[in-house]
């Protein structure tokens, strides 16, 4: 099943006809987990008790899990999105959240709902006023960010937690797609828009111009939308 968008408009647009696109991004295998790279340097002295597994290739790198830590972002192209909807919701389990890395338009409520059967203690690493407070299992907490910017989340007793919440004043809808690239992003009104890669808070590769129209319910896209830096693509093809 493909992931699909969050939904960010306001409730008295909720009878207007919504559309959908699908598409493929391309480039996603050149996107690093910064988490995992560290990890991977004998450096940090991160040691574990775990064997590489005799089936897995020496060239394997440290590669991000597509479906939670890109983001596919639609933009509005003309100017801000109108309203704000209902709490985003991000789940926190396993030592991670569930997105990693999301993009909302300013003024997004954003709700971080512990999945743990123990607390935990999320705080932003900047002037985003979320604050280290004890969220217990099973417990949720609601934070809105100030302004603008990216905020990085992460945990006080989980150093491998770090999640993105990228507030992008244009951001009308965003989808995550699935491992091989394919993604589907709903709930969007026709006009023009441009389809952005968002990876651990930032925009990686180019911009797609896109147009929904009102033919169809769900339009695909003829062009792929390009995640990879282009450094890191001309290295992989060398």
């Amino acid at each position: 099943m493909l992931l699909a968008a969050a939904c960010f408009s306001p409730a008295a647009g909720a009878q207007a006809r919504k559309f959908a696109i699908k598409g493929k991004v391309q480039g996603g295998e050149t996107l690093l987990n910064p988490v995992w790279v560290e990890a991977n340097d004998a450096k940090n002295h991160r040691y574990t008790f775990r064997a590489r597994s005799s089936s897995a290739g020496k060239q394997q790198r440290p590669t991000a899990y597509l479906p939670r830590e890109l983001c596919v972002a639609v933009l509005k192209k003309d100017g801000p999105a109108p309203g704000i909807g209902t709490p985003l919701t991000i789940g926190v389990s396993g030592g991670r959240t569930t997105p990693v890395t999301v993009v909302v338009p300013e003024g997004q409520p954003i709700q971080f709902i512990n999945h743990d059967p123990f607390s935990h203690r999320l705080f932003d690493t900047g002037p985003g006023g979320l604050g280290p407070e004890e969220t217990k299992a099973g417990g949720n907490r609601t934070w809105k960010p100030p302004k603008p910017g990216v905020y990085e989340i992460r945990e006080q007793l989980t150093p491998s937690l770090r999640s993105w919440v990228v507030v992008e004043p244009r951001a009308v809808q965003f989808g995550h797609p699935r491992y091989n690239g394919e993604f589907v992003v709903r709930g969007l009104e026709p006009g023009l828009y441009d389809l952005q890669g968002f990876f651990m808070g930032k925009p990686v590769g180019k911009s797609l111009p896109i147009e929904v129209r009102t033919s169809g319910d769900e339009q695909e896209l003829r062009e792929p939308l390009i995640v990879s830096e282009p450094k890191k693509a001309d290295e992989e093809a060398k």
